[in-house]
């Protein structure tokens, strides 16, 4: 194959299609098992939980953030695959130093995702199933990208954690799928990529929908009180303040479709 790029700017040609793969993101494995690779999955993270029949047959490695680098080099992989915001560069160079290729994605919107499975498609030799499903998933992005623009975008609060509360900025993947479902980031502005902000901030900002998902932090039906001072803002006043999961927010690959279709409802607020 000839070289192909990857997100950190490292060019990468395997001589054949990988058959030892180490997958160091939760939603990558999810996506190799849908390009039909779950065989070639040698080893997988701690937080690599889907597919369940699929993944707790793998090796683990670790976490994202501290996986256990002799372990993956044991296991004689042929691809590790990582990515920027998840894995750590210096354990992406430490394997890069050891000879084991690696692949580094970073996809920042739905667009990018899709893309993603096209460039795991033509690195791992499944181009065929990896273009059926990116182009199903193209074709469902523009659709509901479109119906979006034909009514207001719907202001909304998205939560990523609490104490100190932070959200996401413009410049993540979370945004843009609340972007193409409908939604309004109401920290859209923010410089940060993930700024942290107060409940006060929150409020001033009135959003129409307060959004708080099981990942990475854990909010539970208890933290809805947090905004029970707000009783003016829209969210709040409207009982529209929804226990979501996260997955279709921040996963790429497959569950894209999900997200598609399901999570425009959350701001069909007429």
């Amino acid at each position: 194959m000839s070289a192909l790029v990857d997100a950190s700017g490292a060019a990468l040609a395997l001589p054949r299609p990988p058959r030892r793969i180490v997958s160091l993101v939760p939603s990558t494995t999810e996506t190799l098992c849908a390009l039909g690779l779950a065989e070639a999955l040698a080893g997988v993270t701690a937080y690599c939980r889907e597919p369940a029949d699929v993944v707790r047959t793998k090796s683990r490695i670790g976490g994202e953030k501290d996986p256990d680098l002799d372990r993956i080099r044991a296991l004689a992989p042929d691809l590790v695959i990582a990515n920027v915001e998840e894995n750590r560069r210096e354990h992406v160079e430490t394997l890069r130093g050891w000879g084991i290729p690696v692949w580094v994605t970073y996809p920042r919107t739905v667009a990018d995702g899709i893309r993603m499975i096209r460039e795991l498609g033509a690195l791992t030799g499944t181009g065929a199933r990896a273009e059926a499903l990116a182009g199903a998933l193209e074709a469902l992005h523009d659709e509901v990208a479109a119906r979006s623009a034909r009514r207001p975008p719907v202001p909304v609060f998205y939560a990523i954690w609490r104490e100190p509360w932070m959200t996401v900025g413009a410049d993540t993947y979370v945004h843009d799928m609340l972007r193409v479902c409908g939604g309004a980031n109401v920290f859209a502005d923010a410089p940060a990529r993930y700024p942290t902000v107060t409940l006060a901030a929150v409020a001033a900002r009135r959003p129409a929908v307060i959004l708080l998902p099981d990942e990475p932090f854990r909010f539970r039906r208890a933290h809805l009180a947090d905004f029970t001072p707000y009783a003016d803002v829209p969210a709040v006043r409207d009982g529209r303040i929804h226990l979501v999961d996260g997955k279709p927010f921040s996963w790429h690959g497959p569950r894209i479709a999900g997200a598609l279709r399901t999570l425009p409802r959350l701001f069909d607020i007429a």
